[in-house]
């Protein structure tokens, strides 16, 4: 059985109500919801909340919202993985086990469907524990710079000074979509970044972190030039 979890608390900072503020027409949430069930790659789509308006939302879009997220797992400090190990075990003792398991967050409005089916696809051939979403970084971070506390500049990595760019190894970081995992790899608290997990490669354009209204703002730049571009092919 394979079941998606998006996690999705109440509690945001930074942008409050984040997960159904309104994103280039629906709730943030929506575009995570529907993509999973565009997907057609799980048996059970859920959203794990603490919040009473973002459960209504989110089975208003098709989620299911089989329990309310316990408070000691809906802090500013709860990581990811002890949220989908509650998520897999709550719904095993309610009688449906899962085999494969999909964290998608809740604020990935550029996540597709095909990417969650390629993420599938790599996990089962590959054997690994985890496959997720990542993306280059447009710029060498060995030609990484620091400022200091003088307001300095100096090298990370002064070695690489009058490396060329195109003599460094390419370097990726996390794309903050989704986390695809084996059941027991979440519920024994694998780590995801090890030699266990595999990459599902995204192109840059298709990533932006949604942290700080700047970051909401750019975002909702990038998803409309993207609808723009895709009517005109």
């Amino acid at each position: 059985m394979k079941l998606a979890v998006i996690p999705a608390r109440g509690g945001s900072k930074r942008i409050p109500r984040k997960n159904i503020k309104m994103f280039c027409g629906k709730p943030m949430i929506a575009w995570s919801i529907e993509a999973a069930l565009e997907s057609g790659c799980f048996d059970k789509v859920i959203v794990s909340t603490d919040d009473d308006e973002i459960a209504r939302v989110s089975r208003q879009y098709g989620a299911s919202v089989p329990f309310m997220r316990p408070a000691e797992l809906s802090d500013d400090y709860t990581p990811t993985i002890p949220v989908i190990r509650q998520a897999i075990e709550w719904l095993k003792a309610d009688g449906f086990e899962a085999q494969h398991v999909c964290c998608l967050y809740a604020t990935a409005p550029f996540v597709s469907p095909e990417d969650l089916r390629r993420g599938l696809t790599i996990l089962e051939q590959t054997g690994s524990q985890y496959a997720f979403s990542v993306t280059n970084y447009a710029f060498p971070i060995q030609r990484a710079i620091r400022l200091t506390e003088a307001g300095r500049v100096e090298m990370l990595d002064a070695e690489h000074f009058n490396t060329r760019s195109q003599d460094l190894e390419e370097s990726y970081h996390d794309a903050g979509q989704f986390y695809w995992g084996v059941a027991d790899a979440w519920l024994k608290g694998e780590v995801i970044f090890s030699l266990e997990s595999s990459a599902v490669l995204l192109p840059r354009h298709r990533v932006q972190d949604i942290d700080t209204p700047e970051d909401w703002l750019r975002a909702e730049w990038m998803y409309k030039a993207l609808q723009v571009e895709s009517s005109q092919l």
